[in-house]
């Protein structure tokens, strides 16, 4: 006969935690110039999982990185990650999404407000700011899709 314990070690499929590794990064050839944001996911062998870019049109060096974010966080929740670490060299991205620092850009509010509510579509999510040189493949993205506009 099950008890009320019996069940506790066995997950629920539905409930199965899917680890993942984010890299994200954006920029912009001017600022505000052509913008673009990039990002690349990884499972926790540091297999790649997928990647994707995005041209954002004019815009600011801080709305690609934002655009690079919400780009990399919506992969992640196509590839059913539950628990994320996500990995930027923006460091106002990563205090701003900590909750350290306040968002006070008007254009940057809705990207922020969007990014946040992606985050609550996890069940655990890191942000942490990391060289630029250990994002060279999320900035390569972000580099070869301003290089076709």
């Amino acid at each position: 006969m099950d008890n009320l314990f019996s069940q506790s070690d066995r997950p629920l499929k539905n409930q199965d935690v899917v680890r993942g590794k984010l890299f994200c990064d954006g920029g912009s050839r001017g600022n505000p110039g052509k913008c673009a944001g990039g990002a690349v996911l990884f499972d926790t062998q540091n297999q790649e999982i997928d990647q994707k870019g995005l041209y954002c049109g004019i815009q600011t060096n801080n709305f690609g990185e934002y655009s690079g974010l919400i780009l990399g966080l919506e992969l992640a929740l196509k590839h059913n990650i539950t628990d994320l670490e996500v990995f930027l060299d923006a460091k106002l991205l990563v205090e701003q999404m900590s909750g350290k620092w306040k968002v006070k850009n008007k254009n940057i509010k809705p990207l922020f407000e969007k990014a946040k509510n992606l985050e609550m579509s996890f069940g655990t999510i890191s942000f942490r700011h990391i060289k630029r040189d250990d994002n060279k493949i999320a900035d390569g993205i972000v580099n070869k899709v301003l290089n076709n506009y």
